[in-house]
């Protein structure tokens, strides 16, 4: 089983040019597989001895353990792509976890900021130290090109057309994509790349957004940016990078887009991922039928 993990592992890095954060989300569920066989089977199967019940106890004991349903629906994916493997690959005749029912998630909307408050945000980064025009440039970046942050980190300063205004974007599976910036995102790279000091040892290429050592930053490091900003400026904590790219989506079709340019824009493989936008936009917009019109619901049981 290790010997089939390991193989699956490595199919997932360089067949299909999984980013390093699905590789390492997969390697964390197949372990908790690899654990409960030990701790409650007894022993470790290999591959072409896993069953559908060996899985269905799998399962049972994420569900006894209180993982969340989104969880479980990952763990179960996960498995399927594994046990998919093995079947290619002709260590099993079968795909024991293709039987198994993923558990309803149900669809969570997605965090949002409106104009306003992404207004209030952008403009929090100070703009007379390197620092602050590096963050104002980040948010301006994130917001204006719908970048997912794994995105935004691995820009290289050559990512950047700066005569057609455009970025070359890597995304998921080394997709890329190209992302038009505002007059806004420009203006502000402009403004970083002025101040932007590299670090002559840097061995990660020319990165495009550096951290005070003049290091490519990471994912990690622009959540806890955001997050200094959003306690600086009152908004809601629970935004996340990913929510200035919601907000660009949104934005987008509030504004008027057609949904199959969002998707590309986005960097979809699906147009049904790219469909949650379109109840958001409905969502919003019933919002303000409520509160605006005067024969709405609302206003109905206020006259009363």
């Amino acid at each position: 089983m290790e010997q089939a993990i390991d193989g699956f592992l490595r199919h997932l890095k360089i067949e299909k040019n999984s980013s390093p954060l699905t590789v390492k989300s997969y390697a964390e569920d197949v372990a908790s597989l690899i654990d409960y066989f030990q701790d409650r089977v007894g022993y470790i199967p290999e591959a072409k001895q896993v069953s559908v019940g060996m899985l269905r106890g799998y399962v049972a004991y994420l569900h006894e353990c209180d993982y969340a349903k989104t969880t479980v629906a990952r763990r179960l994916a996960c498995l399927r792509s594994l046990f998919r493997f093995c079947l290619r690959e002709g260590m099993t005749t079968s795909n024991p976890a293709q039987a198994l029912r993923t558990p309803r998630t149900g669809r969570k909307l997605p965090n949002l900021l409106t104009i306003d408050q992404l207004a209030t945000l952008l403009e929090a980064p100070p703009a007379n130290e390197p620092m602050g025009l590096r963050d104002r440039a980040i948010l301006e970046t994130t917001y204006s090109a719908g970048l997912r942050v794994a995105e935004v980190v691995s820009l290289d300063v050559g990512s950047w057309d700066r005569d057609s205004d455009v970025l070359r974007v890597i995304g998921k599976g080394r997709k890329e994509r190209i992302s038009p910036l505002g007059k806004y995102a420009v203006k502000a790279l402009d403004n970083w790349l002025e101040v932007r000091q590299p670090n002559p040892q840097n061995t990660d290429g020319n990165p495009l957004f550096l951290n005070k050592f003049g290091k490519r930053l990471t994912t990690r490091s622009i959540g806890r940016m955001l997050d200094k900003y959003l306690m600086l400026t009152g908004l809601d904590r629970q935004s996340t990078p990913h929510s200035l790219r919601h907000s660009f989506a949104t934005h987008l079709l509030d504004g008027g887009a057609d949904l199959r340019s969002v998707q590309e824009l986005l960097g979809h493989k699906s147009l049904t991922t790219t469909q949650i936008y379109t109840h958001v936009s409905t969502r919003r917009m019933q919002e303000t039928y409520e509160q605006a019109h005067p024969h709405s619901a609302k206003n109905h049981d206020r006259k009363k």
